[in-house]
């Protein structure tokens, strides 16, 4: 049967190179041998830093980093802002990320696109303190300690770093292969400062120890880039959001999920926060919205209550409240900063 196939006389074997085409190749594969050997890794940037204030120390012999002593809080109540007092400048390029100081919010940090992380005197000069420099490539998330004294970082050069605010020294860098760290946050509690969560590009969120650097477990059932990560339930918990379009719960050190969130109108949730109160969440929805999120034993998203008018699509506006939670604040594609009552859900105009 298979001598008298219709087919086996139409097969035609392979034809061979001609002498001008073997040339072409043998010069393409000696091209490709040269590069190989000449191509180099890129060379990694020092870590180093600049104090841009007149002394680091005063003349009673305190930090630059301590809050001032006349720095009082006045009250508890928040108001919406009238009109900008103050602009900060300094950076070549997009600014990623922001960061009040712990408690006293004297001082600002701020990451960049263009690899620089500066930190700047919020209630006196107004000026640039310090400049870390140590990332090669544009910085994506920061992160206090609860003391202020150390802060994480984590850029597109796959890095994540510790560094010590007042010196500006890198005292650890955190890195595994394939890890571009997408969020970095400490663990809440105070004996807890050297445990470190990082949301990845891979999906993961990963668990790190920052007194060896060792990584201590991993959490991995998102099907996209982790994009969040918040604390709940007393720090027992935390919440995490993906491109995948769902928010996973999880109980701290266990990896596995304990609530899983999804539903064909979520969409994707880049900026998650959470109320003073710890019994609500907020988050930035890309379909225009800020979705709340109940933090009890449910974790029952709100359907009927939500914050509109912003336009958000496809930008990753942060989100947060006022320190009395009387106010959700919300970012815009339009470079505007929308302020609703918690209560009523209204727009502040």
């Amino acid at each position: 049967w298979g001598s008298k196939t219709p087919w086996k006389e139409r097969t035609v074997e392979a034809a061979e190179y001609t002498e001008e085409q073997k040339k072409i190749l043998e010069e393409q594969e000696k091209k490709n041998a040269v590069e190989a050997e000449t191509k180099t890794e890129p060379e990694k940037r020092e870590d180093k830093s600049f104090f841009h204030g007149k002394s680091e120390r005063d003349y009673a012999g305190r930090s630059w980093v301590e809050p001032p002593k006349h720095l009082r809080k006045e009250n508890d109540h928040c108001y919406v802002p009238k009109r900008c007092i103050h602009t900060w400048n300094g950076h070549s390029q997009c600014v990623q990320a922001i960061r009040f100081f712990p408690e006293s919010g004297h001082l600002l940090l701020s990451a960049g696109m263009d690899s620089k992380i500066k930190i700047w005197d919020v209630n006196d000069t107004g000026k640039c303190m310090r400049t870390y420099l140590g990332h090669q490539k544009a910085v994506r998330d920061i992160c206090f300690s609860n003391d202020g004294r150390k802060f994480l970082s984590t850029g597109y050069d796959r890095n994540i770093k510790l560094w010590d605010t007042e010196t500006g020294q890198v005292i650890r860098t955190l890195s595994s292969a394939n890890m571009l760290g997408y969020c970095v946050k400490f663990h809440p509690d105070d004996d807890k400062q050297n445990t470190v969560l990082a949301g990845c590009s891979n999906k993961k969120i990963y668990q790190f120890d920052t007194d060896s650097g060792d990584i201590v477990q991993e959490y991995n059932e998102h099907l996209g880039a982790v994009n969040s990560i918040t604390f709940v339930d007393e720090n027992r918990r935390f919440v995490s959001t993906s491109d995948d379009k769902t928010m996973r719960v999880w109980d701290f050190g266990i990896p596995v999920q304990i609530k899983y969130i999804a539903d064909p109108t979520m969409h994707s949730m880049p900026s998650v926060a959470l109320h003073p109160n710890g019994n609500f969440l907020v988050a930035q929805s890309l379909d225009n919205k800020v979705v709340i999120c109940s933090t009890k034993e449910r974790f029952k998203m709100n359907r009927k209550r939500v914050f509109k008018g912003h336009n958000s699509a496809g930008y990753a506006c942060q989100v947060n409240f006022s320190p009395d939670g009387r106010f959700v604040i919300s970012g815009d594609a339009e470079g505007r900063c929308f302020f609703w009552d918690w209560k009523t859900s209204r727009v502040f105009r």
